[in-house]
């Protein structure tokens, strides 16, 4: 069994219940459970055509929509691998991604094909297909639906199948190959669906593929927001909130990005979202003014808060109804920030902290000795079944993975502690703890309590040339009042700067997480009196 066999039975039981809707144009399109698994055994058939076989790499470079997901079914149903590669990381990325791992097709927009102008590694591509108008040299999709469906194919059934590819970067900035098996694909679809799933036949709109991925397979209508879903943060909330109102889903999950954009359009325009009774929030750090937004926003709906990562979705999540008066107090102290109890099916650990050094083998007695107790913050480490067990040909395994006895575990590289409860709170990113001759300092500790500020969109603290700068950017001015009473928030932090700029830079994917190196570099830019921004004076 896999996902593609899931589906398969979700269109013999319910073929004409709406499986995706999504925007074309101008226009929404509604596809069906059964005309999706139709489309799904011609694309197979097109594929199979033209000569690929199981174990092959396809590349896909395809934005959100019916074809995406038509696309990746296909390509599980026979065998091939999935391989995503983020264009927004540059060219050089692609290159490099493309020479670890050499695609045996290419299957994307006419836009993506443009990037073939600008990659040797892509025009060494021996098969590409185009997903819309026809191009020169690349297989129409459109093709598939001459074709005959091909039924009887090849659909793997060891769990340890590859079947899905993507590239994240270490500390070294080279990708490293994130390979997960139909296993893994099927063992983090349990967890999505017994923690953040829906029922069969509820509509859940969604900007993460994984969860359309895991809606299709549980039954559950997906809605795909419109827009440019590689951009959350730039998104159009208009068609959004329509499209909301017109098809009332009961589920929504989003970056946080997203969300605020959704959010502030309400608010402005004396907006509600009654319909919705889940809202999951992801990808990125949620604070609790977020979540308290999003309450007022959809008064009935459940809002959670999912702390995950590439290697490990999900790790742990909290429903802002279960955040108590203690909790935001903590938060407001430089506690870090809560995002709840893992979920069952992983272990969660936290190791001193060790981040930058390989970690040799434990024993069951010296990881026990290793690790911290309640209330001790180091290493947040991870393992379970849909926890990445390594990375392709083991490249950046010796980073992130160590074993303890025949155990694989992950280290997110984030700082955190768990509490007497259980619950893990965050503390930030290794790398980017503030360890110097006063103190050591998180910048989660930090951040978190500057997040409960309305006038703060977002904020960091760095360690730069040997001081200690809070960077703000902020949503409208303050009064002298309101740099005061921030100054008086932070100054057990012992900041030397407090630096306010127009932008602070965030990263490509979900654009919210502050992106640190960038930010020296705005720093160094500022320093050179090559950016405007002001200070604020420490007190």
């Amino acid at each position: 069994m896999n996902l593609a066999s899931l589906l398969q039975e979700q269109a013999h039981v319910r073929p004409a219940a709406p499986a995706i809707i999504d925007r074309i144009g101008f226009r929404d399109r509604i596809t069906s459970f059964g005309a999706l698994q139709e489309q799904v055994t011609r694309a197979a058939a097109l594929l199979w055509q033209t000569g690929l076989r199981p174990g092959d790499e396809v590349l896909v470079f395809q934005p959100m929509s019916a074809e995406l997901y038509v696309a990746l079914i296909a390509l599980f149903r026979l065998g091939l691998v999935a391989m995503f590669i983020d264009p927004a990381q540059g060219i050089e990325h692609i290159e490099q991604c493309c020479a670890l791992i050499p695609p045996k097709a290419l299957i994307g927009s006419p836009k993506a094909h443009t990037l073939r102008l600008f990659s040797p590694a892509l025009r060494r591509i021996p098969r590409a297909f185009v997903v819309g108008p026809r191009l020169p040299g690349a297989i129409p999709w459109s093709d598939a639906a001459r074709l005959t469906s091909l039924h009887d194919i090849h659909c793997p059934e060891k769990q340890d199948t590859p079947a899905l590819l993507t590239f994240t970067s270490g500390s070294t900035g080279q990708p490293k190959a994130a390979l997960r098996t139909h296993g893994f694909l099927l063992a983090q679809h349990r967890v999505l669906e017994q923690h953040v799933g829906g029922n069969v036949g509820d509509v859940s709109l969604t900007t993460l593929p994984i969860f359309v991925l895991a809606d299709l397979a549980s039954g559950v209508t997906s809605l795909i927001a419109p827009g440019n879903l590689s951009k959350p943060g730039s998104i159009d909330p208009a068609p959004v909130v329509a499209q909301i109102e017109r098809y009332r889903p009961t589920r929504a999950a989003a970056s946080p990005a997203f969300w605020e954009r959704i959010i502030a359009y309400c608010q402005r325009s004396q907006r509600q979202l009654p319909h919705l009774r889940a809202i999951y929030a992801g990808g990125a750090p949620i604070f609790p003014r977020v979540l308290d937004s999003l309450r007022q926003v959809a008064p009935q709906a459940e809002i959670m808060a999912v702390y995950g990562s590439t290697e490990a979705e999900p790790i742990a999540h909290v429903a802002w109804a279960d955040l108590h008066k203690d909790d935001l107090a903590a938060m407001r102290a430089g506690k870090g920030l809560l995002v709840g109890r893992p979920v069952p099916q992983l272990q969660v650990r936290i190791l001193r902290e060790q981040w930058g050094k390989a970690l040799l083998p434990y024993t069951a007695t010296t990881f026990d000795q290793a690790s911290q107790p309640i209330g001790g913050p180091g290493e947040v480490v991870v393992s379970g079944g849909h926890v990445l067990a390594g990375y392709l040909h083991g490249c950046g395994d010796e980073e992130t993975k160590f074993r303890v006895d025949e155990t694989i575990w992950h280290r997110t590289g984030d700082m955190g502690y768990l509490d007497a409860q259980g619950r893990l709170w965050l503390l930030g990113r290794c790398t980017a703890r503030i360890a110097d001759r006063r103190s050591t300092l998180y910048p989660f500790a930090v951040e978190c309590i500057l997040s409960f500020y309305p006038a703060v969109r977002r904020s960091a603290v760095v360690a730069w040339h040997g001081q200690r700068v809070l960077a703000l950017e902020l949503d409208r001015s303050v009064s002298t009042e309101e740099e005061e009473a921030i100054c008086q928030a932070v100054a057990w932090a012992d900041i030397d700067s407090i630096r306010v700029f127009k932008h602070l830079p965030v990263d490509k994917r979900h654009n919210a997480k502050i992106d640190y190196p960038a930010l020296h570099t705005l720093l160094d830019r500022d320093a050179h009196g090559e950016e405007q921004q002001r200070y604020v004076p420490v007190t």
